[in-house]
């Protein structure tokens, strides 16, 4: 008679293995007692699930008496396990390895090279944690989440290298000069065409186009001429990653750049100024 085969244990609900890992880095002393441990958002953008289920996750921890609810706080630890609440074995907070800081300037940097070498899909908290070696827990003392991760990140690139060489003085030289610095960041960094353009950045475009003002352009019309050119930079850089790139993307840029330049030419040489 064969041996009767016994069936595969269930693998455990999401919620309670997440629940696991949040309790051994209560034990191991990384959250410690008295700090917030992650919230319902923030569980749910890290491990990737709907919000009621990372709400469960909570509630594992309240039940067990690890975590508790503070008034205009959040949730927070209550007490380690096995009696030790604060216990900490690993290197303190903010350090990476245990001997080099970890800051936002450093999270930044890392998050950038990290968006560059495996593309803007391939980022998450998770991933740069990893790449860090630290908890991803760690993260959100210095970033409130992804987002704003990928906002310092456009932030950072923007600011990193400004136009070089003297600023033209009328506005088509300016207009193209300041277009081309912003492909150039495009180009060394595709991942930055699916953020938000930084208002620094959108500041230096409209500076661009300010001496058409001279000209008679309303200035009512600087925002939206800039708007267009900037559209314009970003909607062909978006070719960079989705797989509909050119075999000569650049002569592509300089072509459609000109052409968009000539267009607003006309619309300053033609416009009437307003009263």
């Amino acid at each position: 008679m064969g041996v009767l085969e016994q069936p595969a244990a269930a693998a455990p609900a999401p919620y309670l293995r997440i629940a696991a890992e949040l309790r051994a880095r209560i034990a191991s002393g990384e959250i410690r007692t008295g700090e917030k441990v992650p919230s319902v958002r923030q569980i749910a953008q890290e491990w990737g699930i709907a919000t009621a289920t990372a709400g469960k996750v909570l509630s594992v921890l309240r039940a067990e008496g690890l975590v508790r609810a503070v008034p205009g706080v959040g949730t927070v630890v209550a007490a380690a396990p096995g009696g030790a609440p604060g216990a900490r074995t690993g290197p303190p907070p903010g350090r990476v390895n245990g001997t080099r800081p970890l800051t936002r300037d450093r999270i930044v940097r890392t998050a950038v090279a990290l968006a560059d070498a495996r593309g803007g899909a391939a980022l998450s908290m998770r991933a740069l944690a990893a790449e860090l070696r630290v908890p991803t827990m760690a993260l959100y003392r210095h970033v409130p989440g992804k987002g704003d991760l990928v906002a310092l990140m456009a932030d950072a690139v923007f600011a990193e290298a400004g136009l070089s060489g003297s600023a033209p003085a009328g506005w088509r030289g300016r207009l193209e000069a300041v277009a081309r610095h912003q492909w150039s960041l495009y180009r060394r960094h595709p991942w930055l065409a699916g953020t938000v353009l930084p208002a620094a950045a959108a500041g230096l475009m409209e500076w661009a186009v300010s001496p058409a003002l001279r000209q008679g352009l309303e200035p009512g019309a600087v925002p939206r001429v800039a708007a267009a050119v900037a559209g314009y930079v970003r909607g062909v850089a978006v070719s960079l990653t989705d797989g509909s790139a050119t075999t000569d993307l650049d002569a592509l840029f300089t072509f459609g750049l000109a052409r968009l330049l000539d267009g607003v030419n006309t619309y300053i040489e033609q416009r009437p100024a307003e009263p």
